[in-house]
């Protein structure tokens, strides 16, 4: 098995912007965040097989530590589909039992029903919410995956409340 250092970043194809947003967020010096991308490995090309993509996937997954998903109601509708690339994607990272930062896109700071994937919600699913931006994203990455990886016992939904925010300069 080889060693899980990634970041996986979970979205429905038509938020793909907001995924290229966070890998210039990565690229820029002026923006303290930074991961290591498990898009950048294991390339599946759209011509594709279904199976070839989702082998594809299982593979950079194995290789992932935590999980980014961008939170928006058409990820949750696709998620939850039981059909689509992101419905095996949610699927996977259960299966690995994956930490799983869910980022708003609509800024929200709390679990938003409207942007949370069904599977999650079904097996009540240890997850942390936040908005989305990198200080906030990279806090959680830091902090709640840690401790979903040392072992918590929590499960469900989770936010951090507005001191967290305003500790990290986010008013």
């Amino acid at each position: 098995m080889s060693y899980r250092n990634k970041t996986y970043v979970a979205f429905a194809s038509e938020d793909i912007h907001y995924y290229r947003l966070m890998t210039a967020w990565r690229a820029s010096e002026h923006i303290d965040f930074d991961f290591v991308n498990a898009h950048d490995v294991y390339q599946a090309r759209d011509s594709s097989l279904p199976a070839t993509i989702k082998r594809r996937l299982r593979e950079r997954l194995n290789d992932t530590k935590q999980v980014v998903l961008l939170g928006s109601p058409v990820a949750k509708k696709k998620a939850g589909d039981g059909s689509s690339f992101l419905a095996y994607e949610v699927e996977a990272i259960m299966d690995l039992k994956l930490p799983v930062v869910v980022a708003n896109l609509d800024k929200n700071r709390g679990a938003v029903h409207a942007n949370y994937p069904r599977p999650f919600t079904e097996a009540d699913y240890y997850t942390m919410s936040v908005s989305y931006g990198p200080t906030i994203i990279k806090y959680a990455l830091d902090n709640y995956a840690q401790s979903f990886r040392n072992g918590s016992t929590n499960t469900g939904w989770y936010q951090y409340n507005d001191s967290v925010y305003k500790s990290l300069g986010l008013g």
